[in-house]
């Protein structure tokens, strides 16, 4: 009976999971946060497939290197 719960609750999670990922992909052609929801999706997705959580670090990554562009200060004298 605790084995049926478990994979009830790791089904639950992968079609959450998938659904927000593909509402996540809509709204990015459609209004909406879509990377946002993309990113939440893969976090929950993460939890169960290695194929989302290296995507998942991949995304922080280049919201890093983004950060870090952004805030960079413009050349002395130009």
């Amino acid at each position: 009976m605790i084995a049926s719960l478990q994979q009830a609750k790791r089904l639950i999670k992968i079609v959450f999971g998938v659904t927000a990922l593909i509402v996540g992909v809509a709204m990015l052609v459609l209004p909406g946060p879509g990377v946002l929801v993309i990113a939440f999706a893969l976090a929950i997705l993460g939890g169960e497939f290695v194929w989302a959580r290296r995507l998942l670090d991949r995304m922080k990554e280049a919201g890093r290197r983004a950060r870090d562009v952004i805030s960079q200060r413009p050349p002395e004298g130009s």
